[in-house]
């Protein structure tokens, strides 16, 4: 298949402060980006306000795990299919998120080491937030704009996936006309169906903005918050 083209940071996501992605999409497609960041915790969201609940959660964990002496390891294993958490000890995979069930990742802008993003039980249709912290600001900013890249190359596949199938039912129509059969009655309800099951899909992937407060000091205390809606 042709390469796949991702639209730039700031045309993907009007407000996004970069020009260019982290990685090449095919990393994301055939490998994955993994990240070392310390688990702080999760917990269930009655409310769900974008990302003023993530900021919640992640003040709430925050204080929580101050005294813990302890704070898991995992590993963040991106990629356009979703978010995995693995054991950076032993390797093993403690849980997984599709795409399409997280809904939005932001920084704490008290502390931009942490940061959290949201997901939907399908079960259940509970929300939980997921908060997580790292070493180095920089560090979280990457995590943050990989999960971005992320979305885009799910979006671009989705739209590629919608193209290939509708110039495949175009060619099926063209060999039947082309038969010494009568020329049956072209299936529009069939393929209208089916393209319509694929914009859901990369609707899904669609709605994506960026909120960005640059600090005066310094560009190191740019404080990014990344949010997402997921239809």
């Amino acid at each position: 298949e042709s390469k796949l083209t991702l639209r730039p940071p700031s045309l993907a996501a009007p407000y996004a402060p970069v020009q260019n992605w982290q990685h090449q999409p095919e990393k994301l497609i055939f490998e994955s980006c993994g990240y070392e960041a310390n688990y702080l915790g999760s917990m269930l969201i009655k409310d769900l306000r974008g990302t003023e609940s993530t900021q919640d959660a992640c003040a709430k964990m925050r204080k929580s795990t101050e005294h813990m002496k302890k704070i898991p390891t995992i590993i963040l294993s991106i990629t356009y299919k979703g978010v995995k958490f693995i054991d950076a000890s032993n390797k093993n995979v403690i849980a997984e998120h599709e795409i399409r069930n997280i809904s939005c990742a932001a920084q704490d802008p008290e502390d931009l080491c942490t940061f959290a993003y949201i997901t939907k039980d399908l079960q259940t249709s509970h929300h939980y937030c997921h908060v997580f912290s790292t070493v180095d600001v920089n560090l979280t900013y990457e995590i943050i704009l990989t999960l971005g890249q992320a979305f885009e190359v799910a979006y671009q596949l989705a739209l590629q996936a919608q193209r290939a199938k509708s110039l495949g039912a175009g060619a099926g129509e063209m060999i039947e006309t082309k038969s010494s059969k009568p020329v049956p009655k072209p299936r529009a309800g069939m393929r209208k169906s089916a393209v319509r099951g694929v914009d859901q899909d990369s609707q899904s992937h669609a709605s994506v903005s960026w909120v960005v407060d640059p600090k005066q000091d310094s560009k190191r205390t740019l404080s990014t918050k990344y949010e997402t809606t997921i239809f």
